[in-house]
């Protein structure tokens, strides 16, 4: 099958091969003006490679429709159930790549029930028999097979990258698969997913012969990997340039495979301690200079058990980093110095609050060109004393202030901080700020933090994504409604209304826990965009709501449930996925016990089928 595939003539092709043959027998009839026209529109829209551009090209009129779904190679799908396999195949019937995503979001906080959907089996079926020429998949949060790993491996001959990003459902016996049929692999990326050792060398699948592999991420596989194997592979594939381990290769074994890829651009070094024994007398290899001989060396993570002791032998590749990961490292603020004052490159950073105030006040006198950086808790619980406050985010928005996105998680804060950060920091894009003490106001003044969040939105006029937690009043959601040009309020069920109304085609899917006996309360109620039914492959834990290309009504809901988090997909999508504020004041008004989640989400624009 996959033999026939390989001598299929493309499409433009097989078309150029009839205009010579008509030549040649004078049956050649000369193209009409229209036909003319929509070659040469053909033509130019092949250097159009934004998804934006192209859907605006494509409302132009019928005969550009037809022209950009012939000419587009590249598929984004944000939501796998805004559309059917049917419905895309049928208009896009040239595609080369495709980029399918499923759960929403908020899945990643473990707010989806396991077995919710997102399931790849009908698009890899869909796609098998109708792109012979797929050359690139990526997904996140889909549920993924082994036996649609294998239908991949099977269905495309000249297939070369696959990115899988929070999927789960498939093992090691899949990854084998994968890895022994697709003999122009370049790419296997591996990226937060859940993957289940089937007890399978999956490693060893690779050809034996030369690869094309230039990626290969599988930092996320939590079972031991054949080291004999991969050192063969990473030898024999002298294009690879991106390289993360996972935490059961030791920094002797990532010693061994440096020196044999000394190309590296991209590195996660696994454990980075030791768990090779070394005998008495014998000398631990030379890792720094190892690190010194991958001159071309951008990017560091990894470190998931480290010993601080190694960290010198990374000090030579410093200078040219531009993104650092330190999110698994607990190391402290000496041990942090002792790096982040050679990376005066540093653009993305990510790391642990065991390094303080006061490491975050060194990556600010050093990392002057920062544009990301993400601070994780060592410790999330509520009443933890977290070792980050107002002190480092000032510093950082003062000594960073090319700083475009940034996640912030603390046990406390000041207005004062975040309003500096809205003013030193006005290109903005992404502002998450997590106070994960509930109903926490500022620490000093007591204040709500109604005015810090109302400065970012009014300062920062790019921002296109934000969270906000703390102590909140009715005026932190009056400055986002005001100044936040697209973000809206939903703190009702007429609001609820007034979205299903101004949707059409909106799906609504109310969500109960697997174990939940009353049918009528739930946890989560998720609106999508969606051009197709309601789907069919459901669970029994979720309801889809009444479904009318007019409206949709939600009246059929109990005036008593409570709601935890809306979502809206696509067309809006979280801000405050648990934001409560006035709770004692709702409950004596309404009489209701526990709590109340007022909501904040955000409107944006964007195609179902992109």
């Amino acid at each position: 099958m996959s033999e026939d595939r390989n001598e299929m003539p493309e499409p433009e092709v097989d078309t150029r091969r009839r205009e010579i043959a008509g030549v040649l027998t004078g049956e050649f009839q000369s193209p009409s003006p229209d036909q003319v026209l929509e070659n040469v529109l053909e033509n130019v829209l092949l250097f159009l490679t934004s998804r934006r551009d192209r859907n605006a090209v494509s409302l132009v009129c019928k005969s550009w429709y037809r022209a950009e779904a012939l000419t587009r190679s590249d598929l984004f799908i944000g939501n796998c159930y805004a559309v059917s396999p049917r419905r895309a195949i049928e208009r896009f019937r040239r595609v080369r790549s495709v980029v399918l995503k499923g759960k929403p979001r908020f899945a990643d906080f473990n707010l989806m029930p396991p077995n919710w959907g997102a399931y790849f089996t009908p698009w890899v079926t869909a796609m098998a028999t109708s792109y012979p020429w797929l050359e690139k998949v990526y997904l996140k949060r889909m549920f993924v097979t082994d036996r649609d790993l294998e239908l991949l491996a099977q269905s495309f001959p000249a297939f070369k990258e696959l990115v899988l990003v929070c999927c789960d459902g498939f093992g090691t016996s899949g990854l084998a698969g994968i890895a022994s049929k697709c003999r122009q692999l370049r790419v296997l990326d591996l990226i937060e997913d859940e993957v289940t050792d089937d007890e399978v060398d999956w490693i060893s699948c690779f050809p034996e012969s030369g690869t094309c592999l230039e990626s290969l991420i599988f930092d996320c596989i939590e079972c031991p990997i054949n080291f004999e194997a991969l050192e063969r592979l990473v030898a024999r594939s002298p294009s690879l340039r991106k390289l993360r381990l996972n935490r059961y290769v030791s920094i002797g074994q990532l010693y061994r495979l440096m020196i044999r890829a000394p190309q590296l651009t991209h590195l996660g070094s696994g454990s980075f301690s030791s768990s090779d024994i070394v005998a008495q007398g014998d000398q631990e290899p030379d890792y720094i200079s190892a690190f010194a001989a991958c001159k071309s060396l951008v990017c560091l993570s990894g470190f998931r058990e480290i010993i601080p002791d190694y960290l010198p032998a990374i000090y030579p590749v410093c200078a040219n980093l531009t993104s650092l990961n330190f999110s698994y490292a607990n190391i402290n603020t000496e041990q942090l110095k002792s790096v982040i004052c050679h990376c005066h490159k540093l653009q993305i950073f990510w790391v642990l609050d065991s390094v303080c105030d006061e490491g975050l006040q060194a990556v600010a006198a050093t990392c002057k060109e920062l544009r990301e950086l993400r601070v994780f808790p060592i410790d999330a619980r509520e009443d933890s004393e977290g070792p980050v406050s107002e002190v480092g985010l000032q510093a950082i928005s003062e000594g960073c202030r090319k700083l475009q996105s940034i996640l912030y998680f603390c046990q406390r804060m000041t207005n004062a901080a975040v309003i500096a950060m809205s003013k030193n920091c006005p290109d903005l894009v992404v502002f998450r700020l997590c106070i994960m003490g509930r109903h926490r106001p500022d620490h000093i003044t007591g204040e709500p933090m109604d005015e810090g969040f109302g400065a970012i939105v009014m300062n920062c006029k790019k921002l296109t994504r934000l969270a906000i937690s703390g102590l909140l009043t009715d005026k932190a959601f009056s400055y986002i409604g005001k100044y936040g040009k697209l973000v809206r309020t939903l703190l009702s069920r007429q609001g609820c209304e007034e979205i299903a109304r101004a949707m059409p085609g909106l799906v609504v899917e109310v969500i109960r826990n697997e174990n939940e006996e009353d049918k009528d309360g739930f946890e989560i109620l998720y609106m999508y965009r969606s051009l197709e039914r309601p789907r069919i492959d459901a669970p029994e834990f979720v309801t889809i709501l009444q479904h009318q290309k007019e409206s949709l009504s939600l009246a059929s809901l109990p005036s008593s449930i409570r709601l935890s988090i809306v979502i809206i997909r696509r067309e809006i999508w979280l801000v405050c996925w648990y934001a409560e504020w006035q709770q004692q004041q709702e409950e004596e008004e309404e009489g209701e016990e526990g709590e109340k989640a007022k909501l904040i989400i955000k409107v944006g624009s964007d195609c179902a089928l992109e």
